[in-house]
């Protein structure tokens, strides 16, 4: 059952996952998924488990209920199409990878947007930049009642529409937004979701689509080297000189939209479909 802050775009034969990042929503990858729709593809913009809520929502979630949530979503768009893609941004595509990973026959190909394993932009607080620690200060029982806000500029370029979006998420309308701050819990769970997916990277196999900034505020072009290095597949990279962090709603939206669709096309028209083999349930390796 589609979730109210989901949108679901039934178009062709081969379908395109979309995952928003930590604390964010699916109105982030909105016009992504408009734009691929316009492209032919079916399109569900999924909701991570725990978000477009309030704090003690997502708190009472972690790494392992997300990408559950991810699973159950493909599950819905694999049984209506021949080829699936999945795109995430930030956190949403290490959820991709991880999916990638868990069901190689099942995922044709990735859109990483913004990827981020390590918090290393030049506007990361330096809090973000000790992310690393937070599994053990958590584990710990330290910062569980903390939470990093965010900072300007709030990972989008474009002025207007950073005002647009900053307005709505300042005024607590979360379904639209998203949180205004990150829970030190929920950083300690995306940094051990983070570790798991960079270890397993040489097992990635579906063909990748990279785009990130080349000026990105909260995660530099070392992620980018990561999955370059460490995946075997094929991996395309696309660096946006006019846009920050969100790549998804910032400046070159269009041209995110318009390299995505070639890069799933191309592999469509190369691939025999697949029968789904994505389990309804899933389960988690520990």
């Amino acid at each position: 059952m589609i979730k109210p802050s989901e949108f679901h775009l039934r178009g062709g034969r081969s379908g395109v996952l979309l995952i928003h990042g930590l604390t964010g929503t699916p109105t982030e990858m909105r016009f992504v998924g408009n734009g691929l729709h316009r492209a032919g593809f079916s399109v569900l913009g999924m909701q991570l488990a725990g978000h477009c809520g309030d704090d003690a929502d997502l708190l009472a979630t972690g790494w392992r209920d997300w990408y559950a949530s991810v699973v159950e979503a493909a599950q819905r768009l694999r049984e209506e199409v021949d080829h699936l893609f999945v795109a995430g941004l930030s956190m949403g595509a290490i959820l991709a990878l991880e999916l990638a990973i868990d069901r190689p026959h099942d995922v044709d190909g990735l859109g990483l947007y913004g990827t981020t394993f390590f918090h290393d932009g030049w506007a990361t607080p330096p809090i973000g930049r000790l992310a690393f620690l937070l599994p053990l200060l958590t584990s710990l029982g330290l910062g569980r009642r903390k939470v990093s806000a965010e900072v300007e500029p709030y990972g989008i370029k474009d002025e207007r529409i950073r005002n647009r979006v900053v307005g709505a998420m300042l005024s607590g309308d979360s379904q639209a937004a998203g949180l205004a701050g990150f829970p030190w819990p929920s950083l300690a769970e995306f940094q051990r979701l983070s570790r798991r997916v960079r270890r397993r990277l040489g097992r990635v196999r579906a063909p990748c689509f990279v785009a990130h900034s080349s000026n990105d505020d909260v995660a530099s072009l070392r992620n980018v080297r990561a999955i370059q290095r460490g995946i075997g597949a094929p991996v395309e990279t696309l660096l946006l000189d006019d846009s920050y962090h969100m790549v998804t709603v910032d400046r070159e939206r269009g041209k995110l939209v318009e390299h995505s669709a070639t890069f799933f096309r191309r592999i469509a028209e190369q691939r025999q479909p697949m029968p789904a083999s994505i389990p309804r349930l899933a389960t988690v390796a520990e």
